[in-house]
């Protein structure tokens, strides 16, 4: 698996004129190499692999990626970083430049200048991302059973709840259940937006109690074997009032139509606009202001593929894993959201997540 994922980003060091790329955004460290420590780089060439860290890690990095050549690095950066490159024989080293700041980027500059200059820094941007976007069997086992964990404790939890129980408090008892029914860290902070707080997409639980009638967003997600899951269900407590019902509605139809209608060679724009004429012809199109989708793996936000009107051309694919999210946000009222976890198989959109809807119950 990590021999094959090298040999495509060997491929691509070509494509791009580079002699080598070093790596340093942490979901492409551990997709790479298999390294889940939380500091180090790799330097791939199309000779040899390597995997600089620091003590803390050389252990792990010898049960975790025994392939690798380990270089062990030692104080500052100017202490290693030329050593890593010595004797390489290289003229054009690939950075990530989306992932580097601006301060380490001049850091390493100012020492190939000193020790290297015949060595230039190529900026290059998702080279590794793209191809992640491409699933493996073993990696969609992974996301199916993070899937899972967030499905069932949602269905568990939820069931017991009654209003006055707070925001926070739901928060907590979603990631207690999938943490003790096997889940590692969330991958993001469970949201939990009751009524007007329902309108902000990424609300902080809060103190706050839940009303009967009013919407509750729930959005959450699982980690499994260093894979994410993403899911998000809008409740009620007691019976709804009309503006829910309409609203629900809406992005329900909103969200199906995508759902069926989504197929590999689309673009991310032409999936997106599969639900957003829906919510736009209902009127509710300024309260819509995300994009109905994004990929979902090692981050709960992979760069690919992206659905979107802002989404690069580039065809959706088999083995994409992306949610469909589409939402309405009513200041002073609420939001409904509602967002499943998909992937493309045979050119059509598989759902990963089960969970009940409301319009279900």
């Amino acid at each position: 698996m990590i021999a094959s994922r090298l040999a495509k980003l060997r491929q691509e060091l070509g494509k791009r004129e580079v002699d080598a790329i070093f790596i340093s955004q942490p979901q492409n460290r551990l997709y790479l190499s298999g390294f889940s420590g939380s500091a180090g780089f790799l330097l791939i060439t199309p000779e040899d692999a390597v995997l600089a860290t620091d003590f803390r890690y050389v252990e792990q990095v010898k049960q975790q990626s025994p392939d690798f050549t380990l270089f062990e690095m030692k104080g500052r950066s100017a202490n290693w970083f030329s050593g890593l490159l010595e004797g390489r024989g290289m003229h054009r080293l690939g950075f990530e430049s989306t992932n580097m700041t601006f301060a380490f980027y001049h850091e390493l500059a100012e020492i190939l200048d000193r020790v290297h200059p015949r060595l230039r820094l190529v900026p290059l941007e998702n080279t590794v991302e793209a191809l992640r976007g491409v699933k493996e069997p073993g990696e969609i086992e992974n996301i199916q059973h993070a899937a899972d964990l967030a499905d069932r404790t949602f269905e568990s939890v939820t069931a017991k709840l009654k209003p006055g129980v707070t925001e926070r408090q739901i928060a907590w008892q979603l990631e207690k259940t999938m943490r003790e029914a096997g889940s590692q860290s969330m991958p993001f902070e469970v949201i939990v937006a009751a009524g007007p707080n329902g309108a902000l997409p990424h609300h902080a639980p809060s103190d706050r109690p839940v009303a009967a009638g009013e919407p509750v967003v729930i959005d959450m997600g699982a980690r499994f074997n260093d894979y994410c899951s993403d899911l998000t269900r809008t409740i009620c407590l007691g019976k709804p009032d009309d503006t829910f019902r309409k609203v629900y509605g809406i992005v329900r139809r909103a969200q199906e139509a995508a759902i069926t209608g989504t197929r590999a060679g689309m673009t991310g724009v032409q999936a997106d606009s599969l639900a957003r004429s829906i919510i736009v012809a209902a009127g509710y199109g300024d309260m819509f202001g995300h994009g109905l989708g994004h990929g979902v793996g090692l981050a709960t936000h992979d760069p690919y593929p992206r659905l979107s009107p802002l989404a690069t051309p580039d065809p959706l694919a088999d083995g994409n894993v992306f949610s469909i999210e589409p939402g309405i946000y009513v200041p002073g009222w609420g939001g409904i959201r509602i967002e499943d976890l998909v992937m493309l198989e045979n050119g059509k959109v598989k759902l990963f997540s089960h969970a009940k809807k409301w319009h279900e119950k």
